[in-house]
């Protein structure tokens, strides 16, 4: 009899007469493969002594009344009983318990909330058509702590995507087996604050949102409109729900100190802290509370305090800092360099006793956050990043402890420098994304050391797009995820954090990424091919397995094969527009109103030379000409031969199972060819931006005629491929079924691509024609230009 036979025979699904929400929603997940039994709340039936045989008996294995399948999350009294029948739980990690008998009697028990529902649906889906007398075990958890982090569509900027089911959103979490999700988003599109004309800086005030949106002290009342703190705080109660449904922990991402609008300081003048704004991209001067001040921390005692008597289930705040209209006074990543209020630090002071002041400072408030929030939820921990405090990193690290806990790429850097070679190209370093598939010894011993203190490593890795590919969804990659789980399961790293979060289920069916780590949650030891064969052998059937692996195996190879390029391998695909900008000879020859339809949302201001120079952003040099070239070479060399043969497989994959009548295995086939094809599209724009950069400024710098007209053909060569790319990309839009990219659905943002994207597309193909033959040209004095104002020669 398979496992389904069994649950056919069950007639109650018991959860105890005061259930948790998380042993309903597992009830239900259960209940949908035992059609014929009833939801019961009602105390725990006691265990009958006779076993089915003598063995049983012998070994203390008794049984539940008939019929009866019991759901619950491990109180006292179940650990008694597990153990009075021989049950063996392992030491040290989450876990859930399954027993199934031929009757439909048995249990599901798990250790924590945030497993039960794991629990359900491994029951029900993959032990199915399993023999009922194996259905007796415990599942350990290989990553008892797995916390979703930057959420881009629940919560981040992504969160105005076309409408997606959030409650299956949360569930994926809770199928794939996490246990803490962030759930503060804002209701709006936009954050509240407020600016000058054409300047930017309000819009990184969008994601990883303050406290100050959801809840208000004695001290800051009246300074938001109370019914956009009232919308925000609704949103995330939904969000909060749906995490507690699922048995979820909730918690926030906030960047703190966020800075308090002028109108705060006109109130309160003595509270004013560092300047926090990056002056590039601000026209007007923001400061956040200086935190040496007492009122400043009972500021942030009351907030947290007030928000989680609305929201008590909350139970942790991470909190990033130093970026984004944020940051501690007198750190030194602040871009206006250190400085604070007058409390902390007086003149004349050196360097390091300024960082060990900071340092404490910052501590202290985390410590202010941790106490006033567990005063309402005990246990209640906060978790910072600690890239940005890298010049005071040596005082800092010592004073995390007791619930202070941090996330990371990487624990061995001191900043935000590369530390892990590329997986193929060793000469390149890389930190965080997909490429980031390894981590060394040192990173388990440091996070040890933590641990001895009472705090926990949450270490990143990457499932879905940001960081990656953004905005692609359902990008396959599974051997690059599995290497980044296997090598920390080995370090025995404490936790993970997922960046960016998921990819929604309803919009990307086949995420083959998130099955292998749930896999993986689930049975660390099973061989990589074998967990990649058995999910491909569930999404097309077995028949059709094989060919799906290969297709998905030549997608991870060439995604291995290409160099990442800074920024815009990320984010900075959307944030720079560099998908619907047009790739000419000199930008700046392009009229400024022929351009205003993409540079209105770039994520710019508007001296930023990035906007005539793709190797720049603001200040930075973001690829040297060197790095560009080689880009070039390695990607024409290992990325399009793979890349052209997954798409090719995935589409002929397709054709022939429509031709055999299988909508299943055809259905799956189709997703992945449309997804293929969107990243090479994707990764051709990529290349051409990198070709652009080489040919460009090597243009400008040789003197030799026939090197001019060398890296004039080259150029000519990747504009002309990167008109037939935005053309194929325009068919993609106009063709496909499925839903390969975030798209918003309230008009496009700097962050997110809009229903204008094919429009875009057009205008930009319009353009490359247009300019094609321009000369090649770079003002290197854009960034002085004053728009509006009279003309005048930088020199």
């Amino acid at each position: 009899m398979t496992c389904r036979d069994a649950l056919h025979c069950a007639r109650v699904l018991s959860i105890g007469s005061e259930p948790l929400p998380v042993e309903e929603t597992a009830a239900r997940e259960i209940q949908a493969a035992a059609a014929d039994a009833v939801l019961r709340r009602e105390p725990a039936r006691p265990v009958r002594p006779e076993g089915r045989d003598k063995r049983n008996r012998k070994a203390g294995r008794g049984r539940p009344a008939r019929g009866v399948f019991q759901i619950s999350v491990a109180d006292a009294a179940w650990r008694r009983r597990l153990a009075a029948e021989k049950v063996r739980l392992p030491e040290g990690k989450e876990w859930f318990w399954l027993n199934l008998e031929a009757d439909g009697s048995g249990a599901l028990v798990a250790s924590s909330p945030a497993y039960l529902v794991t629990g359900a649906i491994h029951l029900v889906e993959d032990l199915a058509e399993e023999d009922v007398s194996r259905i007796r075990r415990v599942v350990p958890i290989t990553f008892g702590l797995e916390k979703s982090t930057f959420d881009i569509v629940l919560t981040q900027y992504g969160r105005i995507i076309r409408p997606f089911d959030r409650d299956r959103y949360m569930r994926e979490y809770a199928r794939l087996g996490f246990s803490q999700v962030e759930v503060n988003g804002l209701a709006t599109p936009h954050a509240w604050e407020q600016g000058p004309p054409d300047e930017f800086y309000p819009d990184f005030y969008t994601y990883c949102p303050a406290l100050d949106q959801f809840a208000s002290s004695r001290w800051n009342r009246g300074i938001y409109p109370q019914e956009y703190i009232d919308a925000n705080l609704a949103r995330l109660k939904e969000n909060v729900h749906l995490a507690v449904k699922y048995g979820l922990e909730p918690g926030l991402l906030c960047f703190e100190p966020r800075s308090m609008p002028e109108t705060f300081f006109r109130r309160y003048p003595t509270l004013r802290g560092p300047r926090i704004d990056h002056p590039f991209r601000s026209f007007l001067p923001r400061y956040s509370l200086t935190l040496a001040h007492p009122a400043a921390r009972a500021h942030y005692a009351e907030l947290i305090a007030n928000l989680l008597r609305e929201a008590p289930e909350l139970g942790f705040m991470a909190v990033w800092s130093n970026d984004s209209g944020s940051g501690f006074e007198h750190t030194k990543s602040l871009y206006v360099g250190r400085n604070g209020g007058p409390y902390l630090v007086r003149e004349w002071k050196d360097d390091d006793e300024i960082a060990r002041l900071a340092a404490e400072n910052v501590a202290r408030y985390f410590r202010v956050l941790r106490d006033a929030a567990s005063a309402v939820h005990p246990g209640f921990r906060v978790i910072t990043r600690l890239e940005s405090f890298y010049g005071e990193r040596k005082h800092l690290w010592p004073l995390l402890r007791d619930g202070i806990d941090v996330e990371v790429n990487s624990l061995q850097t001191t900043g935000w420098e590369n530390n892990y070679a590329h997986p193929v190209h060793k000469d390149i370093q890389v930190i965080g994304s997909l490429y980031h598939n390894t981590l060394s010894a040192k990173e388990g011993e440091t996070a040890a050391e933590l641990a001895r203190r009472g705090s926990r490593a949450y270490f990143f890795h990457y499932l879905a797009a940001f960081g990656n590919f953004e905005p692609l969804l359902g990008i396959p990659f599974p051997w690059l995820t599995h290497e980044k789980l296997k090598s920390a399961a080995e370090r025995k790293v404490p936790g993970l954090a997922e960046m960016g979060g998921l990819h929604p289920p309803d919009k990307a069916p086949y995420a083959v990424n998130q099955d292998v780590f749930r896999t993986f949650q689930l049975d660390p030891k099973l061989d990589v091919d074998e967990a990649v064969r058995r999910i491909a052998s569930r999404y097309a059937g077995p028949r059709r397995a094989a060919r799906l692996v290969r297709g998905w195996r030549l997608v991870d190879t060439a995604i291995r094969n290409a160099v990442p390029l800074p920024l815009y391998t990320g984010f900075g695909s959307v944030w720079n527009r560099l998908l619907v900008r047009p790739l000419v000879p000199n930008m700046d020859a392009v009229p400024e109103e022929d351009r205003a339809y993409y540079e209105r949302v770039m994520v710019s201001s508007i001296h930023n030379p990035n906007k005539v120079d793709l190797a720049k952003d603001v200040l930075f040099e973001l690829v040297p000409t060197p790095y560009a070239v080689k880009t070039v070479k390695r990607m024409d060399r290992g990325v399009w031969k793979p890349l052209d043969k997954a798409v090719a497989l995935f589409k002929e994959a397709r054709d022939a199972a429509r031709a055999d009548g299988d909508g299943k295995a055809a259905a799956v086939f189709h997703d992945q060819w449309v997804r293929a094809s969107a990243m090479r599209a994707w990764f051709e724009t990529q290349r051409n931006a990198a070709a652009w950069i080489a040919c460009v400024h090597d243009w400008l710098e040789v003197r030799g005629t026939a090197r001019k007209k060398a890296l004039r053909a080259g150029l000519d060569e990747a504009i002309g491929r990167e008109i037939r790319n935005a053309e194929a990309l325009l068919a993609l839009w106009n063709e496909a079924d499925v839903e390969w990219m975030m798209v918003a659905a309230v008009g496009e943002t700097p962050f997110i691509h809009g229903e204008n994207f094919p429009d875009l597309l057009r205008r930009k193909i319009s353009l490359m024609r247009r300019h094609r033959r321009d000369e090649p040209g770079i003002d290197p004095d854009y960034m002085f230009r004053i728009p509006g104002g009279p003309e005048f020669k930088a020199s």
